[in-house]
């Protein structure tokens, strides 16, 4: 089945499908197959995408910025949450591999010399003491066999373990990606800010001139000029905040991407041109691609681990079969070891099979089913978070476009506003008033221009994040 969703009230639906779709139990069978229904084919349109792996993704560099390229490919190898999801990968794929080691025999060499003295009173009051000294060479083996499938169950289940660490790895390298990616954004944004702020003042050390030159004249009063200075010296108190901002930006980053802030000053107290804050960005998101999402995918194959457990817990009901032997040889001189009278061996086949357990076992099938069932939950509500993450992102990209069209054509009427007064006032036809507000509005409305292109970029970033990597349209 197909569902065709638009963003808005449909979305409600979508999480209703969603819920219905994955919250039924899980169907068990000999593979211990669960959530057998796939996601729904389309989440809105019918464009068709691509996806890229999180740590193979190109997808910052469609800003054409080689200073944040360079700063995420530092993060992929000095960041430090990525470097512990590695390690924590790495632990996995050992736990794997000591989980297939149940499949082979456990072999053991040992060697002793013994000597004991056994007491003579404890047989009849006359016997003497006997001492007796002996070596002691040989291989001992135990194994279990997997007649039932219980290790290939523990298997499973380390897989599954190693593959949930894989997804985690690829949510460090993501969400690397982005804080990266945002806090460069924002150090840009408050350099704008900053430059838009400087050119402010000149414009207002000018005004503050004008009205000096009037007041000397008299053609101005002392509050003219006051107000003219309260402007100018509010905007002139602004710097330090912004300094600070872009100072802790170029911090964050450092720790970002491993390095010491003082190298980060240096490559970054320069400001440089905003990234184009403009990309194709298409109107619709296939939903299969949430899939690739890491914290879906860790979702699954936590999943395929609970499953594997309640295989686990079903082989306990049946029998173990085990053979455990020993071959070696023993003798009381040393070079008595290899003599034929001096071998000795042992085969034990055991089988065994617990008839009851005060029912520890039933109790532990119940609990591995009710842990899959708060999977299956923990699934349903990490699709619908990622449905909502993806509308969210999508839904503040477009706005803010929109917001920045209009705020520019409001810049325009008030730089004109501000021309305007200033003019009237000059021509002694317009009291400073007018002059005051329309430099407030102009410096507030430039600003504000200037943090709504640092966010229309920074929700580009959180669309990359939402979709679990970059995207490309085919």
């Amino acid at each position: 089945m197909r569902f065709f969703i638009k963003t808005g009230t449909a979305n409600v639906m979508l999480l209703l499908i969603l819920s219905l779709s994955f919250s039924a139990p899980a169907r068990e069978n000999k593979d211990e197959s669960y959530l057998r229904i796939p996601l729904t084919d389309r989440w809105e349109a019918d464009n068709h995408f691509s996806m890229t792996l999180p740590t193979d993704d190109s997808w910052w560099q469609s800003f054409g910025d080689a200073t944040l390229d360079s700063l995420i490919a530092e993060g992929e190898s000095n960041n430090f949450d990525v470097r512990i999801a590695m390690r924590r990968m790495e632990i996995a794929r050992q736990a794997v591999s000591k989980a297939k080691s149940a499949y082979y025999p456990t072999v053991e060499i040992n060697g002793a010399w013994t000597r004991s003295r056994a007491s003579g009173a404890a047989t009849a009051h006359s016997d003497p003491a006997s001492t007796m000294s002996y070596w002691d060479l040989g291989l001992s083996a135990n194994w279990q066999i997997d007649v039932f499938g219980k290790i290939t169950s523990q298997v499973k289940q380390s897989k599954a373990a190693w593959h949930a660490s894989r997804a985690q790895h690829a949510a460090a390298m993501v969400t690397m990606a982005a804080q990266i990616a945002t806090t460069y954004f924002q150090l840009r944004t408050y350099q704008a800010e900053k430059a838009v702020t400087e050119e402010h003042i000149k414009s207002q050390a000018e005004v503050v001139k004008i009205v000096e030159a009037r007041y000397e004249t008299g053609l101005s009063s002392k509050l003219d000029l006051a107000q003219a200075r309260t402007v100018y010296y509010s905007s002139v108190a602004t710097l330090p905040d912004i300094e600070i901002s872009i100072g802790t930006s170029i911090n964050a980053l450092a720790v970002l991407t491993g390095t010491s802030p003082e190298t980060m000053r240096s490559r970054l107290s320069v400001p440089a041109k905003m990234p184009d804050f403009r990309q194709i960005v298409a109107v619709g998101v296939p939903m299969e691609l949430l899939r690739r999402r890491p914290d879906i995918a860790e979702a699954e194959y936590t999943l395929a681990g609970y499953a594997a457990a309640i295989g686990i817990a079903k082989k306990d009901f049946l029998p173990a079969l085990s053979i455990s032997g020993n071959i070696g040889t023993q003798a009381h001189n040393g070079s008595d070891l290899f003599k034929n009278n001096s071998f000795t061996y042992s085969v034990v086949p055991t089988l065994s099979w617990t008839l009851f357990d005060g029912f520890a076992r039933k109790a532990a099938l119940a609990e591995a089913r009710e842990t899959m069932m708060e999977g299956i939950e923990s699934y349903n509500l990490t699709v619908s978070t990622a449905v909502e993450e993806v509308d969210n992102a999508m839904l503040r990209y477009t706005e803010t476009l929109n917001h920045i069209t209009a705020i520019e054509q409001v810049i325009s009427q008030s730089a004109e506003s501000f021309r305007l007064s200033l003019d009237l006032y000059k021509g002694g036809l317009e009291g400073f008033y007018n002059v005051v507000n329309a430099q407030l509005n102009l410096i507030n409305y430039s600003n504000s221009l200037v943090a709504s292109r640092g966010a229309a970029l920074t929700a580009l970033v959180n669309l990359y994040e939402a979709l679990g990597g970059g995207w490309t349209n085919q």
